[in-house]
């Protein structure tokens, strides 16, 4: 997914605190409102968003300087297409999951945040970036014809 020249950019700074992920969400609804998404669409971006900066808040909490720690949102408005990028800095990853036999192959419920922000939104693509130690999730989602 590479960028174009959006229209307009919106970029959000929070602490990694769960308190501010309710900021986080309230400001894309703000964004996505503004759109020709449906109301259910809105939702699903407000959910998608929110579960992005909780998984981000996570993995940073980890950290010995987690209160230090910074999750930035990027939203890259366009006329058919709203993208969002959740960054934050690079930190070791916990372990991942692996599909448990007593709940039918399926992953525990930490991997399952996404799994959901996968479902929905259109597109999804997560990097890590060593060179400038940081983590890039990226979440697209178009606007129905």
């Amino acid at each position: 997914m590479a960028d174009t020249n959006p229209l307009a950019v919106v970029t959000l700074e929070i602490p990694s605190r769960p308190e501010y992920v309710g900021v986080a969400r309230l400001a894309i609804l703000g964004v996505a409102s503004r759109m020709r998404f449906s109301y259910d669409e809105v939702e699903d971006i407000r959910l998608a968003v929110g579960e992005a900066c909780t998984r981000s808040i996570d993995r940073l909490n980890g950290g010995l300087e987690a209160e230090a720690h910074r999750i930035i949102l990027r939203c890259l408005i366009d006329s058919n297409r709203l993208t969002i990028e959740v960054q934050n800095p690079l930190v070791p990853a916990p372990p991942r999951p692996e599909p448990l036999p007593e709940l039918g192959g399926l992953v525990p419920e930490s991997d399952l945040s996404g799994v959901l922000i996968r479902i929905l939104m259109d597109e999804v693509d997560q990097e890590e970036r060593e060179a400038d130690r940081l983590q890039l999730l990226r979440m697209v989602k178009y606007v129905a014809r």
